[in-house]
């Protein structure tokens, strides 16, 4: 974990999963809380779970898919640094559109139910690539192990 100004902060990415596509840490510890960058379906190859165009253009866009990959990505960001989902206090959702919320919260309850982390769904004008429905931030809790 790469160390950055100021006391129990620290910023990281994960090998093999996306790169930010700015200057900013996917995944960053401050003290015993462990905050994640808005995360997509993005894949390392830049594709999109969720997300394909067919030889004519035309687009297909999958809710569920999207949802499934946000939520294993943040599964993926957070055992970078010893923690998973079980460890979430509190997830904000972006949605392009109001009407995915049904398949949204539909996987939602695949992976957590009323004791999991508090949420917040809001509606966005648009993502940073056409092809993204869903973007999700999160805040987990993580001890410290005495080191």
């Amino acid at each position: 974990m790469q160390r950055e100004g100021g006391r129990g902060r620290e910023a990281r990415g994960v090998a093999g999963k996306v790169t930010p596509r700015g200057r900013f840490p996917l995944v960053k510890r401050a003290g015993d809380f462990v905050h994640v960058s808005g995360t997509s379906s993005r894949r390392p190859d830049n594709t999109f779970a969720g997300a394909s165009v067919d030889e004519l253009g035309t687009t297909s866009l999958d809710i569920r898919a999207q949802t499934r990959a946000v939520i294993e990505n943040l599964d993926a960001l957070l055992a970078g640094v010893g923690a998973g989902l079980s460890d979430l206090v509190s997830v904000t959702s972006y949605l392009v559109n109001m009407n995915d919320f049904g398949g949204y919260n539909e996987v939602w309850a695949e992976y957590f139910d009323e004791s999991g982390p508090a949420r917040t769904t809001v509606a966005v004008h648009q993502l940073p690539h056409p092809l993204l429905l869903i973007e999700m931030q999160a805040v987990a809790y993580v001890p410290r192990k005495d080191e």
